[in-house]
């Protein structure tokens, strides 16, 4: 048996986790959580750690120079550093409204970048 310690980061609480996983590797006990999320958190962070990229990319022609942008939802964390490189190699078009698809199932993860920010044509 393996115990793994996370601090659950689904709310300001931040509460202490400890969770317990088997010889098969399956999630057999979560504690610490102060509500289901955390008990959520836990099992999934133990297993399969997910996250939400964040970025900026160059936008040409624009009354701003970058747009905001994140992964839909979240992607495999060992995925993380792929989805950054592809976002080394995007610029978009002005006009850029929020919700815009960037990037579609970017660095085969069946997950688009979109843009968080409107960006008007000069």
């Amino acid at each position: 048996m393996d115990i793994r310690h996370f601090t659950c980061i689904n709310c300001p609480m931040g509460c202490p986790l400890s969770v317990t996983i088997d010889e098969n590797g399956q999630v057999i006990d979560v504690k610490g959580n102060t509500c289901p999320k955390g008990y959520v958190y836990g099992q999934s962070e133990a297993v399969h750690p997910t996250r939400i990229v964040t970025s900026v990319v160059p936008v040409l022609h624009g009354d701003l120079l970058m747009v905001s942008c994140k992964t839909s939802q979240a992607v495999p964390k060992e995925k993380m550093f792929d989805v950054i490189q592809a976002l080394k190699l995007v610029q978009v078009e002005a006009p850029v409204h929020i919700g815009d698809v960037l990037i579609d199932n970017v660095a085969n993860t069946n997950v688009s970048i979109v843009a968080t920010k409107e960006v008007q044509r000069t």
